[in-house]
């Protein structure tokens, strides 16, 4: 077997693989996209770090030779994964390896920033002796605000506790009691904004998170809150931070990531100097975390081709190839029903039922159960999700999953369904595979569908009204979103109605606050499958 690396492994983690005789290994750091085109049908494996860019060209080029790329990191932003699991190509990560060194970057960060420990460095070595200029504050009894409690966030709680903080976090998916297990109080998003003196990013950025913290976000802090972001750029509205910076509504921040990376010489929070700390994502840079993640991925990759065991794979769970033929509609569709679940549920999350019924109830479904399960944890995590991780990740957030069969269903040959209780509602959404390979939603709540899972969809629920649609389509074209399909579903004549509309281009925020107002709306949200 061949193996591909091009970018910086530890020399541990090419120890690894070399001591295995059956597995040659070549490695071209800083290899051009252009040769790795025309060699790359030429390898087995191939292993990356963040430098290379594993794009769908490259990933069509490798023919039918290439079986697994292995990213030494957690972050796969750098591979087209799609086109990699269309070509059934393995993708997978090291998900636990950094979280420690991001986790302790992060209280680097606040601690810099509390004690103004830049500023007073580079004062002193130009001369200047400014002991009352650079005052700064304890953190011991402040009350630190966590905004995802997935593992980077769970780790900074337990070092903040340590440091006899007081924690509060919101975490919409884990549960009361899961927070009070780690020493932590779970807040709303707003209490959380009220009551920290110190606030800090550990979620995902997604739709629903992109500027989550934004004008309307640092109105609601404390007068001279200090923020920290090492988790995604785009989460923090970069604009709104530097007025807020400015005019003394917060107090200070320190940034790992950004907007743009890397940002913008030009870029406002630039020109601030005395409360603020900036790193170019450093968050997974230490040479104990590299020499991590070199190592894991050496060995998941010499367990692959030697053992055939797959671990830590983003896009397919731990099942033999000849299998998967059989389950991938399955798992497909699993796994877009559970992403829907994860997109549209808002609040804590206490149960998961999926039930089989049907034909596919004659599969060993744990690996369907898998997979509907990253499918809604992916959207709400700040790690990347895999088939191995999430069941560990359900359990640790306290949700119950209830699994269970039935040789009967109704109206379909097979059908899927996934029922999700939280704390104020219970909702329901089930599919089926047309044809072949085709996934369906056929059912959600009360409403009977034939939705097309894919793509950007708008879900609106309101009543049965004539000129609603309508209403709703008017408002799409007068921004210039195209619909591409529109599945409507209704209880009774005048009663609630659902519809689901396939947009060729994600939806403003301001789009959907616009469709929010018009009459007879009930709810309208956003996901993406």
């Amino acid at each position: 077997m061949k193996i591909l690396v091009t970018d910086g492994l530890s020399e541990e983690g090419l120890k690894i693989l070399k001591s295995h005789p059956e597995l040659e290994v070549t490695v071209k750091k800083g290899i051009p996209k252009e040769e790795l085109k025309q060699i790359i049908a030429d390898y087995d494996a191939l292993i990356i770090r963040s430098g290379t860019k594993v794009t769908a060209d490259i990933i069509e080029a490798a023919g039918n030779r290439l079986k697994v790329i292995g990213r030494a990191g957690i972050g796969v932003d750098n591979v087209d994964v799609d086109a990699a699991t269309r070509k059934g190509i393995v993708v997978m990560n090291t998900p636990e390896a950094n979280a420690v060194t991001t986790a302790e970057h992060t209280i680097a960060l606040m601690l810099a920033l509390a004690r103004k420990i830049p500023q007073a460095h580079f004062s002193l070595k130009s001369g200047l002796w400014e002991r009352e200029k650079f005052k700064g504050r304890e953190i011991f009894g402040k009350t630190l605000g966590i905004i995802g409690l997935g593992n980077i966030g769970r780790l900074v709680a337990e070092r903040a506790i340590g440091l006899k903080m007081k924690v509060i976090a919101y975490d919409p998916f884990l549960t009361k009691e899961a927070a009070a297990k780690l020493g932590v109080e779970q807040v709303s998003l707003d209490n959380l904004l009220e009551r920290a003196d110190i606030i800090t990013i550990h979620t995902p950025l997604t739709p629903e998170t992109k500027n989550l913290i934004d004008k309307r976000a640092f109105m609601k802090m404390k007068k001279g809150v200090i923020l920290i972001n090492c988790a995604r750029g785009g989460i923090v509205n970069e604009g709104d931070l530097f007025e807020a910076l400015r005019d003394g509504t917060v107090g200070g921040a320190a940034l790992d990531v950004y907007e743009k990376e890397p940002p913008d010489r030009d870029n406002p929070l630039f020109t601030l100097e005395d409360n603020v700390v900036f790193t170019p994502h450093l968050g997974a840079s230490t040479e104990e975390a590299q020499t991590k993640v070199s190592v894991a991925i050496a060995e998941q990759i010499v367990d692959f081709f030697l053992k055939g065991v797959v671990r830590n794979a983003v896009n397919m769970p731990s099942i033999s190839l000849e299998l998967l033929k059989v389950m991938k509609p399955y798992l497909t569709l699993a796994e877009k029903l559970g992403s829907f679940q994860g997109q549209i549920c808002k609040s804590g999350v206490e149960e998961i039922q999926i039930e089989y019924s049907g034909e596919v109830a004659d599969f060993n479904v744990a690996p369907l159960t898998i997979a509907a399960l990253k499918g809604f944890l992916s959207p709400i995590m700040d790690i990347v999700v895999s088939y191995v991780n999430a069941p560990v990740i359900a359990r640790e957030k306290g949700i119950k999953v209830v699994e269970s069969k039935s040789s009967k269903s109704e109206d379909f040959t097979s059908l899927i369904s996934i029922k999700v209780k939280t704390n104020r509602e219970e909702r329901l959404v089930a599919g089926t595979i047309f044809g072949k390979e085709e996934p369906r939603f056929v059912r959600v709540n009360g409403f009977s569908l034939d939705v097309i899972p894919e793509g950007c969809l708008i879900i609106s629920e309101n009543y049965d009204k004539p000129g609603f649609i309508g209403a709703m389509g008017t408002v799409l074209g007068k921004h210039g979103i195209n619909i591409a399909r529109m599945h409507l579903g209704r209880e009774s004549i005048g009663g609630r109605a659902i519809s689901f509309i396939n947009v060729d281009s994600p939806v403003p925020e301001e789009v959907l606050e616009e469709i929010s107002k018009l009459p007879n709306i009930i709810s309208v949200t956003q996901v993406v499958l």
